[in-house]
């Protein structure tokens, strides 16, 4: 048996590793696509029920998967693919409450547990030149949201309610729980 984290992710790794149980990584080659037209809530869970299904393993294997979007305004929000999206992300959350919500799937030969966390947070208003100078530390790049909280972002949060870690993109507290029904022999090792 193999825990196996489906993520390239080196936040979600990282976060992985507090749990102190031996781990591997494949990571899912899937189109992220949400469908508009359904609640980002369950969009989310189902992308990262999609990434966990899609990673090779044996049914004994425990696969642990998770999509991370911030929602501002009706609007998701995932990774820029310029600098210029970073620049408007960032611009709309200045001074905004918005939302990070992390889908995450852990997958047992037939057992399945989907899940989405949900972190509110407040951003003080940012003036261009914060914003200019953020986007040039090249941080926002590969970010839902245009930041990483646990970066030069912690200087933009006023207010947060909600799982910490969940909108670094990995529930821990809640995927232990998670764990403790699906592997139980996992989490005692």
């Amino acid at each position: 048996m193999q825990l196996i984290l489906a993520s390239a992710s080196p936040r979600r790794q990282e976060l992985l590793k507090l749990f102190g149980i031996p781990f591997c990584v494949r990571v899912a080659d899937i189109d992220e696509t949400m469908d508009a037209r359904k609640a980002p809530f369950e969009e989310v869970a189902r992308v990262s029920r999609r990434k966990a299904e899609a990673v090779a393993h044996a049914p004994e294997d425990v696969v642990i998967a998770a999509d991370t979007i911030v929602v501002c305004q009706g609007r998701v929000l995932g990774k820029p693919h310029s600098e210029a999206e970073a620049a408007e992300m960032l611009r709309l959350l200045s001074g905004r409450d918005h939302q990070v919500m992390t889908g995450c799937t852990v997958l047992r030969g037939t057992r399945c547990e989907s899940f989405t966390e949900v972190t509110d947070l407040h951003f003080r208003v940012l003036s261009e030149k914060e914003i200019a100078r953020y986007i040039a530390t090249g941080e926002p790049m590969d970010k839902a949201g245009s930041y990483g909280i646990q970066g030069g972002a912690a200087l933009f949060c006023e207010k947060m309610a909600g799982d910490y870690y969940n909108v670094m993109g990995l529930p821990v507290c809640r995927l232990g729980q998670v764990l403790r029904k699906i592997a139980p022999e996992i989490m005692e090792e």
